[in-house]
């Protein structure tokens, strides 16, 4: 069971600040379960776990595993909660380099005319066989107006219609609201196959519906163990939070202190696209009335060569979250050498897990003694239940967090200032 160690949290927390933030997280926690709250109409990611609809997994498996069988490339079209939860759990799981299944590629995440045309003149080009790519589109938008999926799903539908006729339409899946929207408008006019996003769950808490159900599918993950996985955490959180309830508590004591930064960090690569899903987790559901930790992301040991003379002895004013594995198992093991000429055969026949793990103990140990209180989140294995865990247990920590600082968990009225002032400057209308 996915779990987090506040150990090295408490030194940095007096016992009348971690009662004091207990109450609160205590309160916050009953209210969540009383749904009493703010935001209750956006409690879905909780009762699709409650009552699993095995009719949907089955569907999503079915055509997740075709396309797996017959594309080369799977695009996926979408911006923010629409894709991070599909790419951290396919990073996750997907080995890198694998050759086996389509190339994921991400399109609507942006505005970069360079990328989007890059992405169709790839795809135009034929396979060292000289046969066409195989391409499948899966846009992902509940409103279908977001301008930065909107853009590209309109290029990347009119390249799949020239290059496949009639056949566009059975490689293009749509994923949007029930009704209403342009996306609707779109599936309409063109036949497209759709896949709904319940109204009741939000973007950044979508990923096991099929907003992410289907992506990951596609990838060739097992989505039934992802889903039971998430839905074993909901049973074991329902009989018992006292580990959530730690973290959440240490978390909001530190806040209170002054604490600003959640820096979320790995040794694994991973698993730095779990510290991306994370960020928008945190930052949209925090991030209100002048509130909120600011989530930021770091992949070590590489950003322990950038980022670690700040970390290490700037201002304290950063948490930092590690992500780590229990059983990452075993790769590579370093090759002793005669000659010895860069003086590393003392690790000779040592793992690599090993001697990162040395070097995960090694920055926890400085870095807390450098003044940064650390919390360390552990999955038992990289599986797909494991991820499920993970992915349900941060949800509901960060409700009931946000509760905690008196806000709505699940809005983002922020994200409409840019939109609003950059639809001025382009001259839309309405």
């Amino acid at each position: 069971m996915f779990t987090i160690d506040t150990t090295r949290s408490r030194p940095f927390i007096t016992d009348q600040e971690w009662k004091e933030a207990r109450n609160s997280i205590l309160k916050s926690s009953a209210d969540l379960d009383a749904r009493n709250g703010k935001g209750t109409e956006w409690l879905g990611w909780q009762d699709i776990l409650k009552s699993p609809n095995d009719a949907l997994l089955e569907t999503m498996e079915t055509i997740g595993s075709d396309i797996h069988r017959n594309a080369d490339v799977f695009i996926i079209c979408g911006i923010g909660g629409s894709y991070l939860g599909a790419k951290a759990v396919i990073d996750a799981l997907i080995p890198e380099f694998q050759e086996e299944g389509p190339e994921i590629i991400y399109a609507g995440h942006q505005i970069s005319g360079r990328y989007l045309k890059r992405l169709l003149d790839w795809l135009e080009k034929p396979k060292a066989d000289g046969r066409k790519k195989e391409v499948y589109l899966n846009v992902i938008s509940k409103s279908g107006t977001t301008m930065e999926t909107a853009i590209a799903f309109r290029e990347l539908r009119t390249w799949m219609h020239k290059t496949y006729g009639d056949d566009a339409i059975t490689r293009i899946f749509c994923t949007t609201s029930k009704e209403g929207g342009a996306l609707n408008k779109i599936i309409k006019a063109f036949g497209y196959r759709k896949f709904i996003l319940p109204a009741d769950i939000g973007g950044r808490f979508s990923v096991l519906t099929p907003v992410g159900l289907l992506p990951i599918a596609a990838a060739g993950i097992d989505v039934k163990r992802l889903y039971y996985g998430a839905v074993e955490a909901y049973r074991n959180l329902e009989n018992s939070r006292d580990n959530l309830l730690d973290y959440t508590t240490a978390r909001y004591a530190l806040y209170s202190k002054g604490y600003s930064v959640d820096l979320l960090a790995t040794f694994e690569p991973a698993l730095v696209s779990m510290g991306g899903w994370l960020q928008q987790l945190y930052g949209e559901s925090e991030g209100k009335n002048g509130k909120g930790l600011f989530p930021s992301v770091a992949q070590y040991s590489t950003d322990l060569h950038s980022l670690g003379q700040m970390v290490q002895d700037g201002k304290r004013n950063i948490i930092e979250t590690f992500l780590t594995i229990q059983n990452p198992g075993q790769t590579m093991r370093v090759s002793p050498d005669p000659r010895n000429y860069d003086g590393l055969n003392y690790l000779a026949d040592k793992s690599m897990e090993f001697i990162n793990d040395k070097a995960f103990q090694g920055t926890v140990i400085a870095h807390q003694e450098g003044g940064v209180p650390i919390l360390i989140g552990t999955l038992d294995k990289l599986d797909a239940e494991s991820i499920g865990q993970a992915i349900y247990y941060f949800e509901l920590a960060t409700a009931i967090f946000v509760y905690s600082l008196g806000e709505n968990p699940f809005d983002q009225p922020g994200v409409e200032a840019y939109k609003k002032a950059m639809y001025e400057l382009l001259g839309k209308e309405d």
